[in-house]
């Protein structure tokens, strides 16, 4: 960092340049790779987080595989502050003004309010169908036929927007009927929409937990993004569910005692809903994977995100490489489950990260929020830290044999 006096005028060209250049045709790459997927235009951007956030780059990975066709229900906490601080906002659109749709909810009923979301959406989309049905002869029975293709790749979703297009400049030469006007106004909705349900673990293994297992529970197509930092971060660093055994935190000021909820599990227990664990700086390949999977599973998907915490007490600088501890520590192990793989010899979980090097104890001495523990209380936080390899150790052991017996 320098002033900014110094450098201002040598950059702006250059940052002047780097606006014109073009952007990449989405449908000639391969989004579910990280290569592709960081030559697509990021839709979240500038967005005024803590430097070094660890929800952030989710957040703009997730606007590059989907953001022009997304809508977002964003749960109160970090990510609605620093995704909607107003009068500015990080949510941005593409050259062509497309952009994902975001609105914030309240911690209580985000889950429900995104549900709401895809609801109105499905209404929207039948509407536009049966519309399109009674009108094909007007309209030209191909183009109609053509409309009802699905939408599975980037390149089939170009194609049904050039297709909405044509359908746009048909009806435009139809007589100003009030089911012309209506077709007019939903045809957009025959572009395949993806909802995503957003917010931190306060939301989601708290406060809204009970809307969360509600939505989960009802089959409908929606996907979930848990940006889990272990605390309610926004409000200074609250103990929540989330929060590992031993860990210091507002409310739990001598060292949390029980263990962490996994969250995870209990959702994959419902058996039709895709769950998985990443951490972008652990494993980038198996989070665009999951991401790109979940999106496109017909169903309620979860992904729980690991985000490191400037409440956590550690250098932000070197939060990608932390990432990497907590997972080779198997503080955080990767995994996913999809029920589309599910069959009569295989599970559908798949383990993602390689056996534990060092332990648990090693991982948490890096962080402040267990570290403090040790030096104020060391005979409690050496128990802690026993039971939080336990759990650590148990945990893994449970997801080695669902993996195993695959």
């Amino acid at each position: 960092m320098v002033p900014k006096e110094r450098i201002a005028d040598a950059e702006r060209p250059r940052w002047e340049f780097f606006l014109d250049l073009p952007e990449v045709d989405r449908a000639v790459v391969a989004v579910s790779t990280p290569k592709g997927s960081q030559l697509l235009e990021p839709l979240f951007e500038f967005s005024g987080a803590c430097a070094g956030c660890g929800e952030t780059p989710y957040l703009k990975l997730l606007s590059q595989l989907f953001g022009d066709r997304m809508l977002v229900a964003n749960a109160t906490g970090c990510s609605s502050i620093f995704g909607g601080n107003l009068p500015t906002t990080p949510w941005t659109t593409d050259g062509a003004g497309r952009g994902p749709a975001w609105a914030n909810s309240l911690f209580e009923d985000n889950a429900e309010f995104g549900l709401g979301l895809r609801l109105a959406v499905d209404t929207r989309v039948a509407e536009a169908r049966h519309l399109l049905d009674g009108m094909a002869g007007a309209v030209g029975a191909d183009l109609a036929a053509a409309l009802a293709e699905p939408q599975a790749s980037e390149g089939d979703v170009a194609t049904q927007r050039a297709r909405v297009g044509e359908l746009r400049e048909r009806l435009a030469a139809l007589p100003k009927t009030p089911d012309v006007a209506k077709l007019a106004a939903a045809a957009g909705y025959l572009v395949r929409k993806t909802v995503w349900i957003v917010g931190g673990d306060g939301w989601a293994y708290d406060i809204g937990f009970g809307g969360l297992d509600h939505v989960l529970a009802s089959g409908a197509d929606v996907n979930v993004l848990v940006l889990d930092t272990e605390v309610y971060s926004n409000t200074g660093g609250q103990a929540s569910k989330s929060t590992s055994r031993g860990a210091v935190a507002r409310f739990a000021a001598g060292g949390k005692s029980a263990a962490k909820k996994d969250l995870g599990l209990i959702a994959a227990g419902y058996g039709n809903v895709y769950v998985a664990q990443i951490a972008i700086g652990a494993n980038e390949v198996q989070a665009v994977k999951a991401l790109v999977d979940a999106e496109s599973y017909p169903g309620p998907s979860l992904v729980i995100a690991y985000g490191h915490c400037i409440a956590h007490g550690l250098d932000m600088s070197d939060g990608m490489s932390h990432q990497r501890q907590a997972v080779a520590s198997g503080y955080w192990p990767l995994w996913r489950f999809d029920p589309r793989a599910v069959d009569g010899e295989h599970t559908g979980f798949r383990l993602d990260a390689r056996p534990p090097t060092g332990g648990v104890r090693d991982f948490r001495a890096t962080e402040d929020r267990f570290a403090s523990l040790t030096r104020t209380d060391p005979a409690h936080a050496a128990e802690l830290d026993e039971l939080a390899q336990a759990d650590a150790s148990a945990r893994l052991r449970r997801l080695v044999r669902l993996a195993a017996a695959d």
